[in-house]
């Protein structure tokens, strides 16, 4: 009797092992995914005082990661070869402000769109300049390198002869942009260009399920009251 209860002893502390091993063979499988982030480009994505990617996208996917159950990572990337960086494996996704482009959707693919942007035109606040003045072609256009202001500004200004090539600056960060302009001196947007863009996740095309699962927590966040928590927080000023 006494062997029975010991060969029961040991079968359920194996049991009780195994149970144990399972749960902790579950957390270690929890999918990791690392974000590629523009760490300049607040309130959207930027580095905070503690040296902490912060930001309304940022906290975006770390709700949408807790809610869809899995870890993500958020990795500053040079913005001008972030989708080089996406393309050969470096990161996961791009979830950092990226406008929905053809010229994108030949090499990368999108979640579905998370919000809608215009491009704004901001001088400094004791300029006397309007939006027409600004981009007749006398004045000199700063704008963040590889990002859509600045392809706007080539098609649209450069192409057609109206701004001289050498006017059109650009810069690696959006910070120095705003820093080239101010000068010490506070800016103001003296007009909006409306060329009705939309941010989405960037992933790679054969990564379906990583879209479909962002899809999801896209959509879900978009309901919840988390979604005007952080509206409120990062653009109520």
């Amino acid at each position: 009797m006494r062997n029975k209860k010991l060969v029961l002893m040991v079968i359920f502390s194996l049991l009780i092992v195994l149970c144990t091993g399972s749960i902790s063979l579950l957390a270690a499988e929890k999918k990791v995914y690392i974000n590629g982030i523009d760490a300049d480009y607040p309130p959207f994505a930027y580095i905070d005082e503690k040296g902490n990617p912060a930001g309304f996208d940022v906290e975006c996917l770390n709700w949408i990661a807790q809610e869809m159950g899995f870890e993500v990572k958020h990795q500053p990337t040079a913005w001008d070869g972030i989708v080089s960086s996406l393309l050969a494996k470096k990161i996961d996704m791009v979830y950092s402000g990226m406008s929905i482009t053809p010229e994108r959707l030949e090499k990368v693919d999108f979640s579905i769109p998370y919000w809608e942007i215009n491009q704004a035109l901001c001088v400094r606040e004791d300029s006397d300049l309007n939006i027409i003045a600004a981009l007749c072609g006398e004045y000199t256009v700063g704008s963040q390198r590889g990002c859509t202001a600045a392809e706007w500004i080539e098609e649209n200004l450069v192409k057609t002869g109206i701004l001289p090539k050498d006017n059109l600056k650009l810069y690696e960060g959006f910070s120095l942009v705003e820093d080239a302009i101010r000068k010490g001196q506070p800016v103001k947007i003296v007009g909006i260009i409306k060329t009705g863009e939309a941010y989405g996740v960037a992933v790679r095309k054969e990564d379906k399920e990583l879209k479909a699962l962002l899809n999801e927590g896209i959509a879900k966040l978009k309901k919840s009251t988390k979604w005007d928590e952080l509206i409120i927080k990062y653009f109520s000023e």
